[in-house]
């Protein structure tokens, strides 16, 4: 099974494409242009070196956010308008585990991302036999909360931090795109080889919104 996999969900853009678990290549860039100025050229670029075309493709993987809400967008996007085209099934999957993924061995994994003014995005797995478990799903939480969570709830558990959320004893803040294809690949498999409606994962409104709902909030006041 090919399976061609994007991530916009970071300042990187990267794709990659898989046979089942097994990495056929990789390209990830961050060279200052955007997302949708990057995608397709780099579409185009790893199917060409990897004698592929998009027929050939079995399964589209999408990170699905938290992180740059422009970029969730233009990847889910892109990745819908493929399934459509070839009529083969799409799965998402969210930054945090994809972030989980950089772990291999069995243990407690907090995944954080920074989204500004001391609070991230956060999850925490269980990995064991090598399956990722949900023990604390997606959600965006103060650094203060979250750490409050961990030491009440798993005091005495030996914890891996992955992600810039919170940087200490964080292992790895690497979002990589061949472990996107892995998680997607299981998902898939778990879900009887069917694919799914992909949605964004932004766990708080964007920027833009907040800020429009502050103004309308001070003018009712």
């Amino acid at each position: 099974m090919k399976i061609l996999c994007i991530d916009t969900s970071s300042k990187l853009c990267g794709v990659a494409i898989l046979d089942d678990t097994t990495l056929i290549k990789k390209i990830e860039l961050d060279n200052g242009l955007t997302h949708s100025e990057s995608l397709m050229p780099l579409i185009d670029q790893i199917l060409k070196e990897c004698n592929l075309n998009l027929n050939d493709i079995n399964l589209l993987v999408s990170d699905i956010g938290p992180g740059s809400f422009t970029g969730i967008r233009i990847g889910i996007a892109t990745v819908k308008a493929f399934a459509d085209s070839l009529n083969i099934p799409c799965i998402g999957i969210s930054s945090l585990e994809v972030l989980a993924y950089n772990v291999s061995t069995d243990g407690l994994i907090c995944s954080t991302i920074d989204c500004k003014n001391d609070n991230c995005y956060f999850a925490l797995y269980e990995l064991k036999n090598g399956n990722y478990k949900v023990l604390e799903p997606p959600t965006s939480e103060s650094i203060s909360n979250v750490l409050d969570l961990l030491n009440s709830k798993y005091e005495n558990k030996n914890i891996t931090f992955v992600g810039d959320g919170i940087k200490k004893n964080s292992i790895s803040n690497y979002l990589d795109s061949f472990n996107l294809g892995i998680a997607g690949f299981n998902k898939f498999i778990s879900n009887n080889k069917n694919g799914e409606e992909i949605l964004p994962m932004y766990l708080k409104k964007p920027q833009a919104e907040r800020q429009l709902e502050e103004k309308l909030k001070k003018l009712g006041e």
